[in-house]
């Protein structure tokens, strides 16, 4: 395996991007392969993660420490960790319903408006449900209503 090949990319997951072809048509079935395996591998890495520090969060109970500016010490640590754990656990959500449009052919479509997501888009985030021009369209305005 040569490593120039291959880039990193959502959630640190190595991978050989897609090369695109005039006669690709989008979804094919090796696009929908490829993405396939970037969202389970990310998945993968996400669960075993979450796993290690739900066993740390039980390693590092406050409670058994003498001193209390090491118990709030700890709590914060604590209270990150479980923030963490929260935001790990959203981005599990995504990949699984990126996983579920894969599978009923959906995936690579903006929600919105019905376009096609560029692959490099897809690959750069592949939980994306918007194309770009939506999400601007949304995040402008957020911005307006002040969100």
């Amino acid at each position: 395996m040569a490593t120039d090949d291959y880039v990193i990319g959502f959630q640190g997951i190595y991978y050989k991007p897609y090369r695109l072809t005039n006669r690709d048509l989008f979804m094919s079935g090796a696009q929908q392969d490829h993405f396939m395996d970037i969202l389970t591998r990310a998945k993968e890495k996400l669960l075993t993660e979450e796993a290690d520090r739900a066993s740390q969060l039980q390693e590092n109970d406050a409670s058994n420490l003498p001193d209390p500016l090491d118990q709030g010490t700890n709590e914060g640590v604590f209270h990150n960790q479980l923030r963490t754990r929260d935001r790990e656990s959203q981005l599990v959500r995504k990949i699984n319903r990126a996983i579920d449009c894969l599978k009923t052919g959906s995936y690579g479509y903006c929600e919105a408006c019905g376009c096609e997501i560029p692959i490099r888009r897809l690959e750069a985030r592949p939980i994306v449900t918007k194309c770009i021009d939506c999400k601007e369209r949304d995040e402008l305005r957020e911005r307006q209503l002040g969100q």
